[in-house]
């Protein structure tokens, strides 16, 4: 049997309020349809993925910060944060545009994730996923707005031509609660139930007036398996010198390999060849070194010098949860105005009442013989501004930092670390 990955991710959830007041209700759709064969150069989507996976590590170097293991998808918090960018204005934009390193105009950078989700949509033709149905990849947005609340047609219309969102009304001030529900089941469906109340009690408010979502789901098989017969417990040695006993899986195959002074580094691909996991593992004694060193062009050397080896591998089993807050992340990285009252979202509504109150990420994700689950979940919440010869040995026994990517584009999808993979 095949070792399958299965990933359910929901992106992001924007939520926008306004200090003016105002059920799942009608979809109002803008005149727009969806843009299905966007017209984009091969440096546009060059500059995107290479911004996209820029702020990626960025971000890990925020979120490494915090104790324990820890997973998220840089993917779709830029997909989120790409769809609240295109109505921001003025010192805001300019603000969320280096924090996100999204160095395309906007008039080409909406479209630039359209072409890309559009080769995405095309991964996997023919290749397996863990239930028999084949291989998914689908990325998924909407719009929830205040009931009577005005937007203005070009921004409905951008979202509407370069994300598929359509909007979709409820009564934030007179059924929040209710309405935080109808958004956490949305979220709920399009993970297959792996993202449970991604918006916390109170998060949603009669001031909310709009909240963005996405959603990522991922399922596919290993190239190549792992029997379940072949993993034994072993040894797994933590950061602070203690030892936990967990299962660990082997498996003897041609991957992608490369080493350097301070770690080594595997690529598993998926069925089809199109996506693949990539184990990044610090030599002994190295992981905060190596950790405090990885960005971007360093995952781009990595994988340019990966050949393909006969590799005995080792890793562990594991599964476990992360979930943060990013708005003290985000403003850090130089997004403050989007959090206060100098705000200008003004081209939502042609008017400066919006901002962003908080932004929520949440995922889960196991590994073992029998697949992978993943799922990660997004929340912006904007309020009033108011053969040859011996196989080389990658034993994963120490921390590990790992990363799912599309091969062709490079576009990385989710990036986590396992400190203790028995938590």
């Amino acid at each position: 049997m095949k070792m399958r990955l299965w990933i359910s991710a929901i992106a992001a959830i924007v939520i926008f309020a306004s200090c003016a007041p105002t059920q799942a209700g009608e979809v109002i759709q803008s005149e727009k349809q969806r843009i299905t064969s966007p017209n984009v150069n091969q440096a546009d989507l060059t500059v995107l993925v290479d911004g996209n996976n820029a702020f990626a590590f960025d971000a890990y170097q925020a979120l490494k910060k915090a104790d324990g293991n820890l997973f998220f998808s840089p993917y779709s918090i830029s997909l989120a944060l790409a769809m609240t960018y295109a109505g921001a204005r003025g010192t805001t934009a300019q603000q969320m545009a280096s924090a996100l390193h999204f160095t395309l105009p906007q008039g080409q950078l909406h479209p630039a994730f359209n072409s890309l989700d559009t080769e995405l949509s095309q991964r996997g033709q023919g290749a397996k996923g863990k239930d028999g149905k084949g291989f998914r990849l689908n990325i998924v947005n909407a719009i929830w707005g205040q009931k009577g609340y005005k937007f203005l047609p070009e921004f409905l219309d951008t979202l509407a031509q370069n994300y598929g969102a359509g909007l979709r009304t409820l009564d934030f001030k007179q059924a929040s609660e209710a309405s935080r529900i109808i958004i956490n089941d949305w979220v709920s469906q399009q993970t297959e139930g792996r993202i449970k109340d991604l918006i916390p009690r109170g998060a949603i408010d009669t001031l909310t007036r709009l909240v963005l979502t996405n959603a990522i789901y991922f399922n596919a098989a290993w190239q190549f398996p792992f029997q379940k017969e072949a993993t034994k417990d072993g040894v797994f040695h933590l950061l602070d010198g203690r030892e936990v006993t967990v299962p660990m899986m082997r498996q003897t195959e041609r991957l992608g390999y490369t080493e350097g002074t301070n770690y080594q580094a595997v690529e598993l691909p998926y069925d089809g060849r199109q996506l693949s996991m990539i184990i990044l593992l610090p030599r002994a004694g190295q992981f905060a070194e190596f950790e405090k060193s990885l960005d971007a062009n360093q995952l781009k050397a990595i994988t340019r010098d990966m050949s393909s080896e006969r590799i005995a591998l080792t890793m562990p089993r594991y599964k476990f949860t992360s979930e943060c807050s990013l708005s003290k992340t985000l403003t850090a990285m130089g997004m403050s105005d989007a959090f206060g009252g100098s705000a200008d979202f003004s081209g939502m509504t042609g008017n400066r009442e919006l901002l962003i109150s908080d932004v929520f990420h949440k995922a889960f994700v196991a590994v073992d013989e029998e697949g992978t689950e993943a799922a990660a979940a997004t929340a912006v919440i904007m309020a009033a501004t108011a053969m040859p010869g011996a196989p080389i040995e990658v034993t994963v026994d120490r921390p590990f930092i790992f990363l799912i990517r599309d091969i062709e584009t490079g576009t990385l999808l989710f990036i986590g670390r396992v400190l203790n993979p028995s938590v």
